[in-house]
């Protein structure tokens, strides 16, 4: 785009600000959990058909999309952009005038604000329907929290057609007016891990007459961070965490099972499956030298979010352009152990995930995400809408 095209986009964007913002507070103090998403998908719809968008509602139960044609020719490429709009079952402790107003269900990720940024992309876009060729789509997806949406929403054709997607988080870790964009793994994949330690309960002051799961559970987990500390080149990224712990009845009864929770956070696939594999076998192991016998269960929670890399460059170009070079980062700190199911998406087409600064210790906005007192520093919401905006402009220039 040119100078005076930038300067007027940015004029567009800061008249926007104030909708944007009284958009995302409304969300905020209304928050809905996975496949509740009823009143933010009818206000999703409702904005993008007053936009002349074509709609499509009730995918994957909750999810909108929006179909924007441009007419800058005819042919070219489809982009879809996409949101998350569900909240999560957290009590909200801040105290501010937007905060929200169901008890126990709080925005405490910044979905109100991928939604808010996204509709604002939306309206953008469709008064420069003449500088696109080609088409957006606008995948507002439900119960990304509980990495239930984006998957339906695949299997129901959404990404048929679709070229390439682009999408952000607002990120309370990276700072106010920085923008994080980079090739490759950026969210981990997610695996819930379950072991059932089965032995032989009995009276525990006479131990030789069971076979003491307690123990041998205790031997597992000690043992299943040698996959990380021993296994894992110091090149190579994974977390592999037992966070829960179930148990026994009584203080003097050794009890027949143990049941063990936890999560493995992976970059890379075939690494993926190794630990996996390794981690079935150790703990399989472990059970068998006790006596005992240990069923693992993995279930497969998210695939990693993985960057095309010229995908990657055309956010990369719309992030100098809206931020400045100097405030655009590519190394390590863009990545995250945290997962996202926007890794279906980018399975199902080439596509960049990048993250926009949230936190402003001056604001208190400093909080980690899922915290009760979660919050975002709204000026990065006209960051985001600039970055998505550019991006897809360059994306479907004629």
């Amino acid at each position: 785009m040119a100078s005076a095209e930038q300067d007027t986009l940015k004029s567009e964007i800061d008249e926007m600000v104030p909708d944007i913002v009284a958009l995302r507070r409304d969300l905020h103090q209304h928050p809905e959990l996975a496949f509740e998403e009823v009143r933010t998908s009818e206000i999703v719809a409702g904005r993008l058909r007053a936009l002349g968008l074509e709609v499509q509602t009730g995918i994957a139960q909750t999810g909108v999309v929006g179909l924007l044609r441009g007419t800058a020719g005819e042919g070219g490429r489809t982009l879809a952009i996409r949101a998350d709009m569900d909240a999560l079952p957290i009590h909200e402790l801040n105290e501010v005038d937007y905060r929200s107003t169901v008890d126990g269900k709080m925005h405490a990720c910044g979905h109100d604000g991928h939604v808010s940024i996204a509709l604002a992309v939306a309206t953008l876009l469709s008064r420069h329907r003449d500088q696109l060729k080609g088409a957006v789509k606008f995948v507002f997806q439900p119960a990304e929290e509980v990495i239930g949406g984006a998957a339906p929403m695949v299997q129901a054709g959404v990404m048929e057609g679709v070229d390439g997607v682009i999408g952000l988080h607002l990120f309370s870790g990276h700072p106010v007016g920085r923008v994080g964009v980079r090739s490759g793994p950026i969210f981990a994949a997610a695996d819930r891990l379950e072991l059932r330690v089965k032995g032989k309960g009995g009276h525990a002051a006479m131990p030789e007459g069971t076979i003491d799961p307690v123990v041998t559970a205790a031997q597992i987990i000690l043992a299943l961070q040698t996959l990380i500390s021993r296994e894992t080149s110091p090149f190579e990224r994974a977390v592999l965490t037992i966070a829960s712990v179930h148990a026994g009845s009584a203080f003097n009864i050794i009890p027949e099972e143990v049941v063990l929770q936890g999560t493995l956070r992976t970059f890379d696939e075939g690494y993926r499956q190794h630990i996996i594999a390794r981690l079935r076998e150790m703990a399989q192991s472990i059970a068998a030298a006790h006596r005992a016998t240990c069923e693992v269960e993995v279930a497969d929670g998210c695939l990693a979010c993985v960057n095309d890399p010229a995908m990657t460059e055309v956010v990369r170009r719309a992030a100098e352009a809206a931020a400045g070079p100097e405030r655009v980062d590519s190394d390590e700190r863009v990545m995250t152990t945290g997962s996202d199911d926007m890794a279906y998406f980018l399975h199902a087409v080439p596509g960049c995930y990048f993250i926009v600064g949230a936190r402003n210790e001056a604001k208190g906005a400093v909080y980690p995400h899922h915290h009760p007192r979660f919050n975002i520093d709204e000026e990065a919401l006209p960051v985001a809408v600039e970055v998505l905006t550019r991006a897809a402009l360059d994306y479907l220039h004629p």
